[in-house]
């Protein structure tokens, strides 16, 4: 028996780096050679991803075929004002208030398994198939791994290793932006044990259930590149750059190398009826600026801040996202440097701080205008080159937890909600941060070969797998089947079927919640992997 469907996720992938590895290289073969045989004998194309493309929301998008808008995962913590203060906690998949492919796949009668997707714990309680959630501590990932007893025969596989399995906090805490040459160094080395993790998962549990829908996701692309891109940017120099970047290149490619060796592995296990399709939740680009973007709408107006204490407690607390926030004269802010988007404070009631409702969409337009505003005062160039309205981009019935306004740095950076000036200022060196465009490709059976397709969009994943598993597309679905990835022959004989509409969010097993020392070191990391200077 073997696999039908095998779904490789690349966290972060994008063609500029792709496409350089697949070419041969001076000493001989090219990094991937496995993946110039993809790019040879399948199909791909260009994936748009969600208008914030951040972890959270994109994969959410493509797990359901749905966008933000829809399932309400907007960032990696979910933000509630009480008062004067700002709560903050972390989205799982009980937050999701739309099906999975997982569960839509399910209760059709097709044996899922899904390998270190964010937002999967806790798992469904009737899944019919595997589930390793990613984005969990060590501690807890026994708890969140589906069916019980899945665990204890993960340990039976040579090598298996929890704690480099799951997210290793205290380890990850290192990604920040200044680390030293010989931690960048160890930053970089430390994903190859860790994704050969995840690999021999797949590989034994291919192997022992041969499910119908095989997915895995490898997270190190996005973690790597966040702090290798200036070794691995074709549009950098590459060359006479010293003997640290040369050597910084070389572990960074091995890292692809193991990779595109996992992944002709898992396809060759899968067996030779698989159809495998790639995608990235986002892709890659280089930043080049800090936008301190509360200290810009503290200029205009909107945000207001106590006095700061002197000395070393006022430099602590200008690093912190809201402390010494005056809440009573604050009108618009952003919450949060990777949600990259305005929130307008409303008053509910009488008497609450914030805007009078109807003089809402006054302030927003206001604020649209300053936000245009802020240039480079070399160039004229606008720093932020897109501002969106959350009914324009996130549409549905969870569009009022999103940001009222949406917002596109110019270098797609993420911005920072540090009270510190100057409000742009030039990074030290390059860093890698996400850019809209991933990657989307098929291989296998019925896929057409060597062929390069307009740019699709991140929900249309889901419906092609579904597709490929032999299930119709639900009617209430965002996204579609891209068709053209499919020769004729494959279309006429499994013609696209659209079918009835998903159920609710999926009904979530009871699992040990965490405490709040490991949502801090949550927060932690997701400060030091660049989601704020």
């Amino acid at each position: 028996m073997t696999v039908r469907t095998l779904f490789i996720g690349m966290d972060g992938a994008t063609f500029t780096v792709l496409d350089e590895l697949i070419k041969p290289t001076p000493d001989g073969g090219p990094v991937m050679p496995f993946m110039a045989r993809i790019f040879a004998g399948g199909t791909r194309s260009k994936l748009r991803s969600t208008p914030n493309p951040l972890t959270p929301p994109a994969w959410v998008s493509l797990m359901t075929g749905r966008g933000p808008g829809h399932h309400g995962v907007y960032d990696f913590v979910r933000a509630e004002e009480r008062g004067d203060k700002v709560f903050m906690t972390l989205f799982d998949a009980r937050d999701c208030r739309v099906e999975t492919i997982w569960s839509i796949a399910s209760r059709q009668g097709k044996r899922i398994a899904a390998l270190n997707f964010p937002f999967t714990a806790p798992p469904p309680s009737d899944l019919n198939g595997l589930v390793v959630p990613g984005f969990v501590p060590a501690r807890h990932l026994r708890r969140n791994t589906y069916p019980p007893g899945l665990y204890d025969r993960l340990k039976t596989i040579p090598d298996f290793n929890a704690t480099e399995l799951a997210w290793d906090f205290d380890q990850e805490q290192q990604a920040g932006y200044e680390l030293s040459d010989e931690d960048r160094e160890a930053w970089v080395r430390y994903h190859l044990p860790r994704e050969m993790q995840w690999f021999r998962v797949a590989e034994y549990l291919m192997k022992e259930e041969a499910p119908d829908l095989m997915a895995v996701l490898f997270d190190g692309v996005d973690k790597l590149q966040h702090q290798a891109w200036q070794y691995l940017d074709p549009h950098l120099p590459q060359d006479g750059m010293g003997e640290y970047h040369a050597r910084m290149r070389k572990v960074s490619l091995a890292y692809f190398a193991q990779l595109d060796s996992f992944i002709e592995r898992l396809v060759t296990a899968a067996g030779p009826d698989v159809q495998v399709f790639f995608a990235s939740d986002h892709g890659f680009t280089a930043s080049t600026e800090v936008v301190r973007i509360n200290a810009y709408l503290a200029e205009k107006g909107y945000v207001h801040f106590k006095p700061m204490p002197e000395g070393t407690e006022g430099f602590n607390v200008s690093k912190s996202y809201f402390a010494y926030l005056d809440w009573t004269r604050t009108t618009a802010y952003c919450r949060t440097p990777s949600c990259n988007g305005i929130t307008i404070r409303v008053a509910r009631q009488p008497g609450e701080t914030g805007i009078d409702p109807k003089d809402y969409e006054k302030v927003r337009t206001r604020l649209i205008r300053d936000l245009e505003e802020l240039k480079d005062p070399e160039t004229g160039e606008r720093i932020i080159t897109e501002i969106h309205k959350r009914e324009d981009v996130f549409p549905g019935a969870a569009m009022h937890d999103a940001p009222d306004l949406q917002l596109v740095l110019r270098d797609f950076g993420f911005v920072s909600v540090r009270n510190i000036l100057p409000i742009v200022q030039k990074r030290n060196y390059v860093v890698g941060t996400h850019h809209p465009e991933g990657v989307f490709m098929a291989y296998g059976p019925g896929i057409e070969a060597g062929k390069l397709i307009g740019r699709r969009h991140i929900t249309d994943v889901a419906s092609t797998l579904l597709y490929s598993v032999g299930l119709p597309v639900p009617s209430d679905f965002e996204g579609v089947v891209a068709p053209a990835m499919f020769t004729a022959e494959h279309k006429a004989a499994h013609p696209i079927e659209i079918g009835a509409a998903t159920r609710g969010g999926a009904n979530t097993s009871q699992t040990e919640a965490m405490d709040e020392d490991e949502k801090k070191q949550i927060m932690d990391q997701l400060q030091m992997l660049g989601y704020m200077e």
